[in-house]
């Protein structure tokens, strides 16, 4: 049976941003801004609301900005108190003291599943979510604690699923999956990008993972593909022949920040919902909004 709470979330984040060139030429993807705060920070916040009390961000030697966003900054902290700026300082430090933040590098991008078997000595032997940056997912419960409910259930490791337009299933991880509710299913098999003739549904999977320890043995099996990486897919596949793996359509708004018109479609979401706007920016950005 799992352990009582999920302490680590495991956050891959050394992709090279390439899609949003120049602008993560020195600036990390991951920190670009959604409204005025990052959009990796969204993840970190989902994943203590979920209980995490250790965050392990996987990155490539030269993205050590991730992972400085969530440490102390004396000096600029200092500043602010003195000058009682009191909200702002809270905006910088609330979470640094809420959970632990350790990094492990990834030397070369050889896939998610090598990322996250990269994590496995930080993890040890518990159960951990893993947590794709460029997807975020808005609701007033986070999608990670959506997830809680149906592995106390049933003990098994969940995926978060949504069903996708066919034309873009062989985008996603796609998965074939027995309901057991309505928003819940046992799943028989994966698929990594799929031909859309090929796509055994429409369900995709979408960068949310609560894992148990034996994820680890099954890619430390897998042999790298055709481009040279390891699948997270196919070790989910060894979870699914176990017949020990959920697929939980979440509720919410799922937002790819990953590429343009997500990141700017997020942007507007969240603007929305900001109280420091002034009502001419926040009637532009409803006009923006009702135009999509």
């Amino acid at each position: 049976m799992p352990s009582p709470k999920i302490k680590k979330a495991v956050i891959p984040a050394a992709g090279l941003g390439t899609r949003f060139l120049p602008a993560t030429k020195v600036v990390p993807k991951e920190l670009l801004p959604i409204v005025d705060k990052p959009g990796i920070q969204y993840i970190v916040e989902e994943a203590l609301s979920a209980g995490v009390e250790e965050v392990i961000f996987v990155i490539s030697p030269d993205k050590g900005q991730v992972v400085d966003h969530f440490r102390p900054a004396p000096e600029l902290e200092k500043c602010l108190r003195e000058r009682g700026k009191n909200d702002l300082l809270q905006s910088i430090t609330f979470l640094t003291d809420k959970a632990k933040y350790s990094v492990v590098t990834q030397e070369k991008p050889l896939g998610l599943g090598h990322a996250v078997l990269c994590a496995r000595q930080a993890v040890g032997d518990e159960w951990f979510f893993v947590f794709l940056p460029d997807d975020l997912i808005d609701h007033e419960v986070p999608c990670a604690v959506q997830m809680l409910k149906p592995w106390e259930a049933h003990g098994g490791a969940i995926l978060a699923v949504m069903p996708v337009p066919w034309e873009e299933v062989h985008q996603y991880g796609v998965v074939k999956a027995a309901p057991l509710t309505a928003s819940l299913g046992k799943v028989e098999s994966l698929v990594e990008k799929p031909k859309r003739e090929q796509a055994p549904s429409n369900l995709a999977v979408i960068g949310r993972y609560l894992l148990p320890p034996d994820i680890f043995g099954f890619l430390e099996k897998i042999k790298s593909g055709a481009i040279g990486e390891i699948q997270l897919t196919d070790g989910l596949a060894g979870l699914a022949k176990k017949g020990g793996l959920y697929a939980l359509q979440f509720e919410g708004e799922r937002f790819d920040i990953g590429n343009k018109g997500g990141f700017l479609e997020a942007n507007i979401n969240y603007a929305l919902k900001h109280e420091t706007l002034s009502q001419k920016t926040l009637d532009l950005i409803k006009m923006l909004a009702e135009s999509r």
